[in-house]
């Protein structure tokens, strides 16, 4: 079974009643649907993966190489929904998360995730320049601008409760939007061979400069094994939103396994901080469907025999209730 060293002490019978209440909770299947968000002023068209609460029974859903568990295009359940947003990691997808999507939406949630232009499975041409790091944090503004704004089931959201779950160049993403301030000259960040062109340009002092976009809208966030270019505390100082903070003990993928433990050190604020034993990085994606562990084995098969499928039980029933507690 997979354990997580959790830095807050817990009663172990609080976190059955939790446990219980959530599953009490859970009323609804998870309804899907695509979405294109078209270009404006401020970047390209984005394509996005919608999950909110339906009164219909989930089933097995192929799509592309993944299995979605929900239904399509199912009419949504409810009013006054909480928000949550998804960035995916360096080339990832918007269905890198689908199970905690699947699992939110479940619970009455309706979760908005999207293809990062120029960073993900489906378009790499900007995957290794410093223009997508400035760029990730008005992609999901503009994501939120169009869940509150053009969507189908805007009239439906709470602007008042949104928040947000990032994953490796996502946690950065997330940390920027709460008010980071990255430092990329002084970070601790690996550059790998063949070297890519962010290291060049952050060599010539090419960096973002502030201020980056910051989104008030997001009520408490979800980092998960975070890509770390935040080395002063001074850096976060304006980093005050409730934040749960996950960390795998071996990284990988530009993460390094002191990343989170010094993010964890240098916030303003405490965060629920779960330090996830035997893990690498790539754990904290969506278990694999087993064809497409056969082609993807670099991130979806794990080693040292370590339970994805039970840490995921685990990891989405601590977001959910996390987010639960802070987007009252």
């Amino acid at each position: 079974m997979t354990t997580t060293r959790n830095k807050r002490p817990y009663a172990a019978a609080s976190l059955v009643t939790v446990l219980l209440c959530l599953l009490a909770a859970t009323a609804h299947a998870a309804g899907f649907k695509r979405l294109d968000i078209p270009a404006d002023a401020n970047g390209p068209a984005l394509n996005a993966m919608v999950w909110t609460p339906c009164a219909q029974p989930a089933e097995d859903v192929p799509f592309g190489p993944f299995i979605l568990h929900g239904r399509r295009d199912c009419p949504t359940v409810g009013d006054k929904l909480p928000l949550v947003v998804i960035s995916h990691g360096h080339t990832g997808s918007f269905l890198g998360h689908h199970d905690l999507a699947e699992t939110l939406a479940d619970a009455g949630f309706v979760v908005a995730a999207i293809n990062h232009p120029g960073d993900s499975f489906a378009d790499q041409s900007r995957s290794g320049e410093m223009s997508e790091f400035i760029e990730r944090p008005t992609d999901i503004k503009r994501l939120i601008d169009y869940m509150l704004g053009a969507a189908p089931d805007a009239a439906k959201i709470d602007p008042q409760r949104i928040g947000f779950f990032g994953f490796s160049r996502g946690g950065y993403t997330g940390l920027i939007l709460a008010g980071g301030v990255p430092d990329f000259q002084h970070a601790d960040v690996p550059c790998p061979d063949p070297r890519p062109p962010v290291c060049d340009e952050v060599a010539r002092g090419e960096v973002p400069r502030p201020p980056l976009p910051t989104d008030a809208r997001i009520r408490a966030f979800v980092i998960a094994d975070p890509f770390n270019v935040f080395p002063a505390a001074n850096d976060l100082k304006n980093v005050t939103a409730p934040i749960q903070l996950w960390a795998s003990q071996y990284g990988g993928d530009g993460v390094l396994p002191q990343s989170a433990p010094a993010l964890a050190s240098a916030l303003p604020r405490k965060p629920d901080y779960h330090v996830v034993d035997n893990a690498a990085h790539f754990a904290f994606l969506a278990p694999c469907a087993e064809a497409m562990k056969e082609k993807m084995s670099e991130i979806c098969v794990d080693e040292r025999g370590f339970d994805r499928v039970a840490f995921h039980k685990q990891l989405d029933a601590s977001v959910l209730a996390f987010f639960k507690a802070n987007l009252r």
